[in-house]
């Protein structure tokens, strides 16, 4: 299925809905980390599927990489400003799935909506 170019929802989730692509922006904003740093905190994930990611990343400016003359050679990786600019969409995230996706809720519960946290 080809995105609409001219749809920004669509060019938006086009790079973000990949698998482990917000994790590691979520990862990424702590500041600055190594490949090893990145692959241990994203538990399951395979050193291919992160080396791609990263790459693709790159190629959209979110994150960018920075390699370091030293032997052995060392490279981090970090969010640039557009990188940054997606935080927003992630901490929308959070709250929502802590609104209405937490585990302890009972189901058909109202999941901390703001109505029904105030006549508990």
């Amino acid at each position: 299925m080809a995105v609409d170019e001219t749809c920004p929802v669509c060019r938006t989730a086009e790079i973000v809905c990949g698998k482990w692509t917000l994790l590691l922006v979520r990862e990424l904003s702590e500041g600055c980390s190594r490949f090893c740093e990145l692959e241990r905190s994203l538990a399951g994930i395979s050193p291919r599927t992160l080396s791609l990611r990263l790459r693709a990343l790159e190629e959209e400016a979110i994150v960018e990489r920075h390699t370091f003359p030293e032997v052995p050679p060392r490279v981090e990786y970090a969010l640039t400003e557009k990188g940054r600019a997606l935080l927003p969409i992630i901490d929308d995230m959070r709250e929502y799935g802590e609104d209405w996706l937490c585990a302890t809720d009972a189901p058909g519960a109202d999941r901390g909506r703001p109505d029904a946290l105030a006549l508990a």
